[in-house]
């Protein structure tokens, strides 16, 4: 490696890493922006037939806000106020603090007075709750730009896709045939993430949601939103739900309802797993449910919440590049020998 090219290599690690710290603190944005994208794109491609990318982009944009960023603020409100509910729902005065002074002085000996502690400790607690306040407006002003970032990203992915995809292939040391292999490969893993478990997910988890209110479960806003998360992970899902509400129905005394919440959620959650996920599936890539459990785990820590979708894509990717090594290894090894001498 001469001078000039080791400069130029040291230029651009130097600037990729000044971008790759301005991105990150952004990068579930931009790792949504570029989800909807992948979603709306071939939508993009018959707007333009009849309109302007830029009009068909704006559109797009617009749906994007009715179609996914309106119904996540919904369901985040309805889950938010269930917390609120279940956090009102514990009654002070049913801890009976008098009782439990009463039982520690009689087993210990010691008197302790816990009413005084706890109010010893109030300006602990508003010192506490001072900075929880800050640090949430903190938190709702970064997602309110975040969530901005996103709708402009997903606009310029839209609008200037073709642009995107034509500079990859052009930047790509590989043959037609190849990139043409390798880039249908991770579409496919793409469509069979998302339609195959995420969109799988959430139809069990609302068919398992409808069953929580239509038995009266509380706060079954909060519980159809655990749902679909589990249910994005297979052989775990919407049971580790239901199976509990239903002996809540039980304990409460209300066997018909638990009864029957066991044998719908069972038969048609079931129904859905066992069928309409491989059906699905079976249309693009067929990832292992090994994959999924680990791309989502590993997702969520890595990315936090768009590694639920991103988790298995990646490993998912990671394969389809192997399967395209395999097949075209050899042949791109005597092109690259070809082209040396």
């Amino acid at each position: 490696m001469n001078l000039s090219r080791g400069y130029l290599l040291a230029l651009f690690l130097v600037f990729a890493y000044l971008s790759w710290q301005l991105v990150t603190p952004f990068l579930q944005y931009v790792l949504g922006a570029i989800l909807i994208a992948f979603v709306l794109y071939p939508l993009q491609g018959r707007l333009e037939n009849y309109v302007s990318s830029t009009v068909a982009a704006f559109t797009l944009v617009l749906l994007a806000i009715v179609g996914f960023v309106v119904p996540f603020v919904i369901v985040a409100v309805a889950v938010a106020d269930d917390i609120a509910d279940i956090l009102q729902s514990i009654d002070p005065e049913s801890l009976q603090l008098a009782d439990l002074e009463d039982r520690i002085a009689a087993e210990t000996g010691f008197e302790i007075d816990i009413t005084e502690q706890l109010a010893g400790s109030a300006e602990q607690i508003g010192t506490m709750l001072l900075e929880q306040t800050t640090a949430w407006f903190s938190a709702l002003t970064h997602a309110l730009i975040g969530l901005g970032l996103m709708l402009f990203v997903l606009y310029y992915l839209l609008k200037e896709g073709d642009s995107l995809m034509s500079w990859l292939r052009e930047m790509t040391p590989l043959p037609e045939d190849v990139q043409d292999d390798l880039y249908g490969e991770l579409n496919e893993v793409m469509w069979a993430v998302l339609a195959g478990h995420v969109l799988i997910a959430i139809i069990e988890g609302v068919i398992a949601g409808l069953a929580l209110f239509a038995t009266g479960i509380p706060n079954a806003a909060f519980w159809t939103f655990i749902m679909v998360i589990l249910s994005l992970v297979p052989l775990i899902g919407a049971p580790l739900v239901w199976i509990p509400a239903a002996i809540y129905l039980f304990a409460i005394g209300e066997p018909v309802l638990a009864v029957a919440l066991a044998i719908y959620s069972a038969i048609v959650v079931g129904i859905a797993d066992d069928y309409l996920r491989p059906i699905v599936v079976d249309q693009f890539a067929e990832i292992s449910p090994a994959v999924i459990i680990l791309g989502v785990l590993g997702g969520i820590y890595a990315f936090g919440i768009m590694g639920l979708f991103f988790g298995p894509v990646i490993l998912g990717a990671l394969l389809a590049v192997v399967d395209v090594i395999d097949d075209n290894y050899d042949r791109l090894g005597e092109e690259g020998g070809t082209t040396e001498t």
